[in-house]
């Protein structure tokens, strides 16, 4: 009996397919945040979309909210929780202008 073996080039395109495929399949995550700007005090409350690989390690998604909340002179306080896409509804409005301002 003979067997059948598929083209090399079909084997090609059906792992980069797949790799493709792959990359796209991680989930959004984002957090929510307290920062302060001093001289006046002011606070805001806000949620920002973190990069995949700080969703599942609490300091550097720290570092990134800080560095990115810098731009504008904030000071991170406290990163409150770490979540998904089903999160983003209930955050929108005590967020306002800082929802996915950053």
């Amino acid at each position: 009996m003979m067997k059948h073996r598929p083209p090399l080039c079909a084997i090609a395109l059906a792992l980069a397919a797949t790799l493709a495929f792959a990359g796209s399949a991680s989930a959004e995550c984002y957090a929510d945040y307290k920062a302060k700007k001093d001289s006046p005090l002011r606070l805001h409350y806000g949620v920002i979309l973190l990069d995949d690989a700080d969703c599942d390690r609490p300091r550097a998604a720290d570092r990134a909210i800080s560095e990115r909340i810098a731009v504008d002179g904030w000071t991170l306080l406290n990163v409150l929780s770490i979540f998904g896409p089903k999160g983003l509804a209930e955050r929108t409005e005590s967020a306002g202008k800082f929802y996915l301002r950053y």
